[in-house]
């Protein structure tokens, strides 16, 4: 089973950048999106309906703002979107889709980046969030989390990490929030179960020449349950071709 996260910064301009063709070459079985940033009724040609995929999108109440989808092969028995809370819920963040044994998520957590009030909307959505995680533990079931998390957990996990102890993204509260979510909760991170390198990041700022250098921060992840952390084959950060700010993260899992 591969599975791939990708905030695609707006689906129909990473449309326009080429991920479409390129998604058509992979065999990758379910497809997690964040910030697709378009409503449905702006998403009728057929692009944006691979013809083997099911496509299941959950867009903001806002016009070309935040939104996740789903794109899967196989026929899930259920699909939810929302989590009970108006910022999940009215900015399109967060879609499940549910099969026999294993449920995938597409999760796209709030920026803090932008000034104070987001960041205190992004502390509100992570405790609301942390409950969520809580109650997965308490089903019969394996989850995969795919998401924009909006945090880098370690020192290792973006490449100038000293300046940015101070901003949004990597403030020590965040970084032990997931250490929560890890050591208490008891969910992993996939990708380091296979991948510990150093350099390997998700995101690059617009600024500077930051993507040529390769001065980045990974922020999306494969969160799972500790039952599945057998299961991980692969894991691989696509970048050789650039339709967002971010890259794809495709995982590989023995099912």
């Amino acid at each position: 089973m591969r599975v791939m996260t990708f905030n695609c910064n707006g689906i129909r301009a990473a449309a326009r950048k080429g991920f479409f063709e390129w998604l058509n070459e992979q065999s990758v079985d379910v497809v997690c999106l964040q910030e697709t940033r378009a409503q449905l009724d702006q998403l009728t040609a057929p692009i944006f309906h691979p013809e083997q995929y099911g496509c299941h999108y959950f867009d903001a109440v806002k016009k070309g703002y935040a939104g996740t989808a789903i794109y899967c092969k196989k026929t899930p028995k259920k699909i939810s979107r929302g989590l009970g809370f108006e910022v999940a819920d009215t900015e399109g963040r967060y879609i499940q889709v549910d099969f026999d044994n294993v449920s995938v998520a597409s999760l796209y957590l709030p920026s803090g980046s932008s000034g104070e009030e987001r960041q205190q909307r992004k502390w509100g959505f992570m405790e609301k969030f942390m409950q969520h995680m809580q109650s997965l533990r308490n089903k019969r079931r394996e989850f995969i989390i795919c998401a924009d998390w909006n945090i880098c957990h370690k020192n290792i996990d973006l490449k100038n990490w000293r300046p940015n102890q101070k901003n949004s993204g990597f403030l020590p509260e965040e970084r032990q929030w997931l250490d929560l979510l890890y050591d208490d909760v008891g969910f992993v991170d996939a990708f380091r179960v296979v991948n510990k390198d150093e350099e390997q990041y998700s995101w690059w700022s617009n600024r500077g020449q930051a993507r040529a250098n390769n001065v980045g921060w990974r922020l999306d992840y494969h969160v799972v349950t500790p039952g599945l952390k057998k299961n991980i084959r692969s894991a691989e950060i696509y970048t050789e071709q650039n339709f967002s700010d971010h890259a794809p993260v495709i995982i590989d899992y023995d099912f």
